[in-house]
Order: C-alpha cells, then sequence, then structure tokens
C-alpha cells in the first residue's frame, strides 16, 4: 500500500503540516496563549500556548494520519476497502487538519469565526461523504461495521453497512441542516442513531438467519 501510494502519502501528509507552515508565517500576529477549544455556545474554553498551537497540533493529526494508514495496509483484507473508502483513508485527516487549524487561526486573529458553526459543517460533510462510500467495501477489519456476525456473514456485511450509510448520510444532512444552531443534542442523537440502528439491525438479521440455518 505504502509503495503503490508513495506520492499521495507525502501529498496528504504535507497538507496535514501545511497549517504549521501558516502558523510560522503568521506567528508574529499570533497571541501568546491560543484558544483551541470551545464550547456548543462558541465560547473559548481551553487555551494553548503559540508553540504548542502552531507545531504539536499539526504534528499529532500527522501522527493520527499515519496509524490510520498503518492500520490500513495491515489489514489482510485491504483490497476489499475498495479504492473510494480508500480515498476517505487518505484524506480525512488533512481536511481535518486544514479546516480545524485555520478556523483556530482566524480566531486568534480577531476574526469572527463561529467554531461550532465550521465543526457541525465539517461533521455534516464526513458523514454525507462516508455514508456514500461505506457501502461500496466489501468485507475488511479497518472499514465499515466490524461486528462478530458481519464478518462472518458477507450478506450481513452488505446490508449493514448499507443501511448504516443510509444513517449517515440522513444524520449528515441534519446536522448541516441544524448547523447554524450547532445544538449538541442533536449531534448526539444523529452519532447514536448511526451506532445503535445498523448494530440492532445486524444482530436481528443474524439471529433470525441462524435460527433458520
Amino acid at each position: 500500500m505504502f509503495k503503490e501510494n508513495k506520492r499521495k502519502i507525502i501529498v496528504t501528509s504535507f497538507l496535514t503540516l501545511l497549517p504549521m507552515y501558516v502558523g510560522c508565517i503568521l506567528w508574529n500576529r499570533l497571541p501568546d496563549e491560543i484558544a483551541t477549544h470551545f464550547s456548543a455556545d462558541n465560547i473559548a474554553n481551553g487555551w494553548s500556548s503559540k508553540p504548542f498551537t502552531v507545531f504539536a497540533i499539526p504534528i499529532f493529526l500527522l501522527i493520527a494520519h499515519f496509524l490510520g494508514l498503518m492500520a490500513t495496509a495491515a489489514d489482510p483484507k485491504q483490497k476489499n476497502i475498495g479504492p473510494k473508502p480508500l480515498q476517505f483513508v487518505f484524506w480525512i485527516v488533512p481536511a481535518i487538519s486544514f479546516i480545524m487549524t485555520v478556523s483556530i487561526y482566524a480566531n486568534a486573529l480577531g476574526y469572527a469565526v463561529d467554531i461550532g458553526f465550521s465543526c457541525s459543517l465539517l461533521l455534516g460533510l464526513i458523514l454525507i461523504i462516508l455514508g456514500n462510500t461505506l457501502p461500496k467495501a466489501k468485507q475488511n477489519y479497518t472499514f465499515g461495521f466490524k461486528l462478530p456476525w458481519t464478518l462472518h456473514d458477507p450478506e450481513n456485511w452488505n446490508r449493514t453497512n448499507r443501511l448504516a450509510g443510509w444513517c449517515m448520510v440522513a444524520a449528515g444532512i441534519v446536522i448541516l441542516a441544524t448547523s447554524y444552531w450547532h445544538n449538541s443534542w442533536i449531534i448526539f442523537a444523529a452519532l447514536l442513531t448511526i451506532l445503535l440502528l445498523p448494530t440492532v439491525y445486524s444482530y436481528i438479521y443474524y439471529i433470525r438467519h441462524t435460527r433458520q440455518q
């Protein structure tokens, strides 16, 4: 995987670290303490030093990027993931790095940035993209609803991840539609539905088909 995607890994790694270079350019304009955590009401409730914000956050995200790629490369059923879901694995962290750090820098420089709105938009878009790519993946150990009964039954896997894809798209649309209010309870309910509904459906499917055998 690493040899075949060497150029893509370099590009995505560079984009993940790009906010670090931007932070160096803006260094003299950034305050010594930068708000890096915000409440649901868009109120800053956590601060970090300028060096930590500029250097540590992109580096942590780069580490997360490589851990995700390494986990995917170690998957014995990696070929079943499919090209489109694999693109999601490559580009999710760079996208998060760019949007998150740009919002933090803009807020630190005094620009009116609604962090909660930006996060809701990002989450909604991620869910819609993920919901459209999830059903395309066949059985694997990295991408999808990896339950004991889905991993042993291709039909259960396909049905469960198809339902999960629909749930993610619906949840993403709801979060986008309500992103202006960035209501944390709506987000929590949407994410809980994504987690529980496909899991319960998958288990019921497993029980029914086990009894029929």
